[in-house]
């Protein structure tokens, strides 16, 4: 793609001023102002002329412009109508051969349900302040997607990409791993951003697989996520004993789980949650018919 096509920092900030456009916390907007960034945001997630890509947060276009270039079909979700409104006349004006391979929804990414297409990828620079319940929503909500490249705060990325036992180690991290495997995919500094964020970026590729196989639906599995890292620094016996009925019984699951009743939940794969919560269902079901 050639230099002209893409958005710079003098164009951003042009383009703002005539929207009367002023980045606002509220809606974690922090617009990509260098080229180089949003060229390598679409190599590292593979992105080709076959790609049906769902794009998150777009502002004034710097992304979908680098994501269009390919030839890849793209569906953007900005909650901001002015920008909304803005983003296919930007792609007119910078890349018109591609303009019909985007299609603008001025909704909340919490809303999505469905949007009449199958994306294969999620791309996108999330809002730092929303980017980890929109992750999870567009994986719960889009089985389509086989894989996510996605540009969130260096704190949160980490959050996503951390193992078990690991200090950073969390719900986000345990949820995120029901749906595919999260891998670092490196460091994004605050100058390629307007205005500069006050903390660095990460960059997190998920891969996605087939959930751990169990009984319990992801509701149940996620809920006894929860209750495990609600108390956290307590052992699953006693984190879990209000959810279970009693540390007893949130025991007795545990062990018929083969999991050590005196671990912690940070000490859990996803999968083994998986089993704990089908544990905790039987048990439960037991203590009905008794």
């Amino acid at each position: 793609m050639s230099g002209s096509d893409l958005l710079g920092a003098r164009e951003i900030r042009e383009l703002a001023a005539q929207l009367g456009i002023r980045p606002t916390k509220k809606l974690g907007q922090n617009f990509v102002i260098d080229p180089n960034t949003v060229q390598r945001i679409v190599r590292l997630a593979g992105i080709t002329s076959t790609s049906k890509v769902l794009e998150v947060g777009p502002g004034l276009g710097s992304l979908t412009l680098a994501l269009l270039e390919p030839g890849a079909t793209v569906v953007a979700v900005e909650i901001d109508q002015v920008l909304a409104d803005q983003l296919p006349l930007t792609v007119q004006a910078h890349l018109p051969e591609r303009a019909a391979l985007l299609t603008v929804l001025n909704i909340d990414a919490l809303d999505v349900r469905e949007l009449g297409f199958e994306p294969d990828a999620l791309v996108a620079n999330l809002p730092y302040n929303v980017s980890v319940p929109v992750l999870l929503h567009l994986l719960s909500t889009l089985p389509s997607l086989r894989s996510v490249l996605v540009m969130v705060q260096k704190e949160v990325a980490d959050r996503l990409v951390a193992g078990p036992g690991s200090r950073t180690y969390g719900v986000p991290s345990v949820k995120v791993r029901w749906f595919g495997d999260p891998q670092a995919a490196g460091n994004v500094g605050p100058k390629v951003f307007w205005p500069e964020p006050k903390v660095d970026s990460g960059l997190v590729r998920i891969t996605s697989h087939q959930p751990p196989k169990c009984s319990a639906s992801r509701a149940e599995v996620f809920s006894v996520i929860d209750a495990a890292f609600a108390q956290r620094r307590k052992s699953l016996r006693a984190a879990l004993g209000q959810f279970a009925g009693s540390p007893a019984q949130a025991e007795l699951a545990l062990v018929a789980a083969g999991i050590d009743p005196g671990v912690r939940g940070e000490a859990l794969t996803v999968g083994e949650f998986a089993r704990l919560a089908d544990a905790l269902a039987q048990g439960a079901q037991t203590g009905r018919n008794a």
